[in-house]
């Protein structure tokens, strides 16, 4: 029987553990926090509980333009409705936690060992793990899984408290409501929380040092995105850097480079992340890194070191859980003999949770305006999609990429509620090669959102110039 040894409980770590079991593998997982690993329990399943409140709240916010009024006639829906962060967080805390708990029953199940504590390699054929109490335990090791994650990056002049100043695995043990909330960084972390505690009817303060907020993503739907923020009120201060963040009072001062300063009730430091990838034996080992301290893997999750394996965000591939545990079961897959293939980021499909959402798969704006792909395109705004006007939506569109010739289709970017569940037809088109034309005659249903990708793609059959947003 092959000895597997996974260093972290994450979905990197436990998807790639339920698959080496599947394939007769004796699997032992070292994790030191919890299993679920920070997805769960400091990270996704947190934050995007929270964004499901904040969601509730930016319905209650636009429902007078569909004729809803509070019964007694005075005021908005809005300001009838009282967020409890206190209420908001411990659910977001409990749905958490029981999401560890489940997986946790899931690895029992499957005969799956479970080590609370640290794990380090021991050369190439050993894992040394040591339980919180200081017991320590050598794993020997037929493949070994590194999947340790990575941990919130800090200024050094603006280290988190945990109560004013806090980085985003402490945005659910806040107890009080916001009086003003400050982000600093706004890439996809700080403009999550920025639009989630904005919907929430908190002042939010966006500190950018680009010119848009999502410096990474489309950027048609960044501006989109943008426009949207400041036009509900929130206030963003472009290509502006943070340099410190200091208690004062019952509030924080977040100093900025051209030496003007912020004054808020909290701020939130959302300025990247860190590999754990220290002190964990992997140069001893033979394993390579990045200059970032990323641990350089190929498309089978394979290390430089015979029988060393990582996944997930301390490989530096792409921070999504998703990839992750692709990573985690490819890596199962190759090293224990199964049928497997590589892992094509091509296909991978993301989603930012703001509001509206942008979710993205395949070739990007930036690749075509490059030339680095040749590519026709498409864009049809959501004002024009009929469930969009019965729904009163305004902002966000559907953009399809095809190949000129072939038309098939190789890209696409939605801007719009639930974006995370209307890429879906577009992943499937790129990631089984369909043309245009299949994904035209396919039928959707009317009205809905969905039906403005096939409508995007009747007008890719016909050669049509793209579209105007704006």
């Amino acid at each position: 029987m092959t000895n597997v040894v996974i260093i972290g409980g994450g979905p990197g770590g436990y998807e790639a553990a339920l698959v080496a079991s599947q394939l007769g593998g004796s699997v032992t997982v070292v994790e030191k926090k919890g299993l679920g690993g920070s997805a769960v329990l400091t990270d996704v399943v947190p934050s995007k509980s929270l964004i499901a409140a904040s969601e509730v709240m930016s319905k209650v916010r636009d429902a007078e333009e569909l004729g809803l009024r509070p019964a007694s006639g005075a005021g908005t829906l809005f300001d009838a409705v009282t967020v409890d962060m206190c209420a908001v967080n411990q659910r977001v805390r409990s749905l958490a936690s029981a999401q560890s708990h489940d997986i946790a029953a899931r690895m029992a199940t499957e005969g799956i060992r479970v080590i609370d504590g640290l794990g380090r390699l021991d050369g190439t054929e050993a894992v040394i793990a040591t339980t919180h109490e200081g017991a320590e335990e050598r794993l020997p090791a037929d493949v070994t899984l590194v999947a340790t994650g990575t941990r919130p990056r800090e200024l050094p002049d603006a280290k988190p408290d945990g109560e004013r100043i806090l980085n985003w695995t402490q945005m659910y043990d806040i107890d009080e409501r916001p009086r003003r909330l400050i982000v600093v960084g706004s890439g996809v972390t700080g403009a999550e929380f920025a639009s989630a505690y904005h919907n929430l009817g908190i002042e939010v303060v966006l500190v950018s040092s680009r010119t848009h907020v999502l410096p990474s993503a489309d950027d048609d739907a960044a501006r989109v995105l943008q426009a949207s923020f400041e036009g509900r009120g929130m206030t963003i201060l472009s290509e502006s850097r943070a340099t410190a963040a200091r208690r004062a009072g019952d509030g924080v001062v977040v100093s900025l480079a051209d030496g003007r300063e912020v004054e808020g009730s909290h701020v939130l430091m959302a300025v990247g992340s860190i590999p754990n990838t220290e002190g964990i034996g992997l140069a001893e080992a033979g394993v390579a890194l990045s200059k970032s301290g990323h641990i350089v893997v190929d498309k089978v999750s394979r290390t430089s070191a015979r029988g060393v394996y990582a996944a997930g965000d301390c490989t530096g591939v792409f921070a999504l859980a998703s990839v992750a545990a692709m990573q985690g079961r490819i890596a199962m897959w190759h090293s224990l003999g199964d049928a497997v293939a590589p892992l094509d980021l091509r296909t991978v499909s993301s989603n930012v949770f703001t509001a509206p959402e942008i979710a993205t798969v395949g070739v990007t704006q930036g690749e075509v305006d490059a030339g680095l792909v040749a590519a026709r395109a498409i864009v049809m705004p959501l004002k024009s999609n009929a469930r969009a006007k019965m729904q009163s939506l305004h902002e966000g569109f559907m953009k399809v990429f095809c190949l000129p010739t072939t038309g098939i289709v190789i890209g696409g970017v939605v801007v719009a509620p639930y974006a995370s569940e209307l890429i879906h037809p577009l992943s499937l088109a790129v990631a089984t090669k369909l043309t245009v034309d299949q994904v035209a005659q396919a039928f959707t249903v009317y009205p809905s959102l969905s039906g403005s990708i096939a409508e995007a793609a009747r007008r890719l059959h016909t050669g049509g110039e793209e579209d105007e947003m704006y």
